[in-house]
């Protein structure tokens, strides 16, 4: 059920906890408060966009069901051993003690509970069983999708968390690309019979901006010409926002991040003009880049060294340190930070504000986690700005930022390819979505020649501005200048403005000048591989109906399509010349008739 937090409790309910939790929660925290309390649910999924408050909310509620002696421990299942140790902290604000150290053995008794990691209760699930069995216990379940990960995960938590009195299940994104079960998640059956993930309350990301407690999310989007050689020697050149099969976006992709192009120090060197303008506003924001591997994260650093001259923070996952650096770099102020996965998700860094998705993880649940690091708000009027490349995939996630989604327990029924024209597709994403970590995903090995980047769009709201420029460009700085600190509103009109400009600049050149598409970015849509499939399908449906109507062959009828319209076989040509080729049969077939 999704609500919007209108219900208020009294001010003074946080004191009636023992130990004084949050001196004020916010409305969709009380009014989940209020629900809990009515309810009493054995268990209970929230699920709020990253940067509402979760932890608050779970530790203000930890307090009153202590206090109420509705339990008498507390257990935090968190992602990773650095949130695990950030639970911890965050409790002992507030009075409740956690040991994030636990293993094995009592508790001491100056202990309210314990704080471990999914993996820790994969490794000895009849430890945290036997303790849920001897004491009343609520169990806390951070980013409660991740017990879905692997089926030793979800058969763990099961087995050792299923006698406790309560369980508190929390996510932002509570949408999985498998369809693993999440344990002690309830699933709802729709109308078309799939199952689907059921929150017992639930605060997304549009309601979060309409109350200030979120930042308005400004993507930024750059394309550019990239070259590359095949394993079987061939050199293939593409423009990123172009339909092309995936493996051809997996390889552009991969050749726009490659550190030795020009692609990365120019959108590298545009996010920390983008962070100066927003240090105006804010002056302690921090940038994060986001890496596909360790090797990347280290050379960007280089680049940012170079752009800046300042030293960027490295965080690599299996660092002992890693943990040490995230919390150093969250109060040093220092500009930039470069990791490969593991501030993804949960970290709490507040002055990020400024990120770059350099990364080809692919997944709408590895996105979702990314943006969420970026969009915590601190005070009204902050914005949050994300570089992306131009990838159809990446800017159809950043246009639903605001949608909110469940986790689907079933497939679509079967059918055939007519009812379903996207069924092959549909596998192909499927497959690639199966796994977040980059290093299992199938790649066809290819070496990175050559690299450009073009500012291509800014996506705010579902809509998009701009005109492609050069980086370092007066069109290009049009974008990057926008203050760090506008209401969500503000943002609009400004963007619409700075289009607008632009727009009327543009006229007022000599087409000779033009050296980039003159289109406002809302007439240059990028075509997904999905919507390339569905235009070739619906070119083939009309040959197939033109072939009964003139008594001509498909072949014959494709090759003189190609004849006039120009362009390479169908399986290879671009969507404008697919539906080039798709009026031309029109044409033919009105002609007859």
């Amino acid at each position: 059920m999704t609500t919007t937090a209108s219900h208020h409790l009294s001010p003074a309910f946080p004191g009636r906890a023992p130990w004084g939790t949050a001196g004020k929660l916010r409305a969709w925290q009380q009014g989940a408060m209020e629900r809990y309390i009515q309810e009493q649910p054995r268990d209970f999924l929230a699920v709020a966009t990253p940067g509402a408050g979760k932890t608050t909310f779970a530790l203000t509620l930890a307090s009153w069901l202590l206090h109420h002696h509705v339990v008498q421990q507390v257990t935090v299942v968190a992602p990773t051993e650095h949130l695990k140790k950030q639970w911890a902290e965050a409790a002992a604000r507030i009075g409740i003690k956690l040991d994030p150290e636990y293993s094995a053995g009592p508790v001491s008794k100056e202990y309210h509970g314990v704080a471990v990691t999914y993996a820790g209760v994969g490794v000895r699930p009849m430890l945290h069983r036997n303790r849920c069995e001897q004491r009343k216990t609520l169990v806390i379940l951070d980013e409660i999708h991740h017990a879905g990960d692997s089926k030793s995960w979800g058969e763990a938590c099961q087995e050792a968390f299923d006698p406790a009195t309560r369980r508190l299940a929390l996510t932002g994104t509570p949408f999985r690309s498998d369809t693993n079960p999440i344990p002690f998640v309830a699933y709802e059956e729709g109308n078309d019979g799939i199952r689907r993930s059921s929150a017992d309350y639930t605060y997304g990301y549009g309601n979060a901006l309409a109350d200030g407690v979120v930042r308005p999310v400004i993507f930024l989007s750059y394309s550019g010409n990239m070259r590359w050689r095949t394993k079987a020697g061939d050199e293939i050149a593409a423009r990123l926002g172009e339909p092309m099969t995936r493996d051809a976006i997996g390889q552009a992709w991969r050749t726009a991040l490659s550190p030795t192009g020009d692609w990365i120090p120019n959108v590298l060197s545009a996010a920390d003009k983008r962070l100066t303008e927003v240090r105006k506003g804010i002056p302690d924001a921090g940038g994060l880049v986001i890496a596909t591997d360790q090797e990347s994260a280290r050379e960007y650093a280089k680049i940012l060294k170079k752009v800046t001259g300042e030293k960027a923070t490295v965080v690599l996952s299996d660092e002992k340190a890693a943990s040490k650096k995230i919390d150093q770099f969250t109060d040093d102020g220092s500009r930039w930070m470069v990791a490969v996965r593991m501030v993804s998700e949960g970290v709490d860094v507040p002055r990020l504000a400024v990120g770059v998705y350099a990364t080809t993880i692919s997944t709408p649940l590895f996105f979702a986690q990314a943006v969420g690091r970026f969009v915590r708000s601190r005070r009204r009027g902050e914005t949050a700005s994300v570089f992306v490349p131009t990838i159809p995939m990446l800017l159809d996630f950043a246009n639903e930022m605001e949608v909110e989604r469940d986790h689907v327990l079933d497939k679509p029924k079967k059918g055939s390819d007519e009812e379903n024209p996207f069924a092959e597709e549909d596998k192909l994403l499927a497959d690639a979505e199966k796994l977040e970590d980059e290093e299992t995903e199938e790649q066809l090995p290819f070496e990175a020649l050559e690299s450009d980047a073009v500012f291509d769009r800014v996506l705010y709201d579902g809509a998009e501005f701009g005109m492609q420029a050069h980086p370092g460009s007066e069109e290009e700085q049009d974008y990057l200048g926008i203050p760090g600190l506008l209401e969500p509103d503000q943002v609009q009109l400004l963007l619409q403005k700075r289009q607008t400009r632009q727009i009327a600049h543009s006229r007022q050149k000599p087409a000779s000048e033009a050296d980039l598409l003159e289109k406002p970015a809302g007439d240059r849509p990028v075509v997904t591989h999905k919507q390339l499939l569905g235009l070739r399908k619906q070119l083939n449906t009309m040959v197939s109906a033109y072939t009964h109507q003139s008594g001509k062959p498909h072949g014959v009828i494709h090759t003189e399509l190609r004849r006039v319209c120009g362009g390479p076989p169908s399986a290879e040509a671009t969507a404008g010349q697919i539906e080039q080729r798709i009026k031309k049969v029109q044409e033919w077939a009105t002609r007859m008739t």
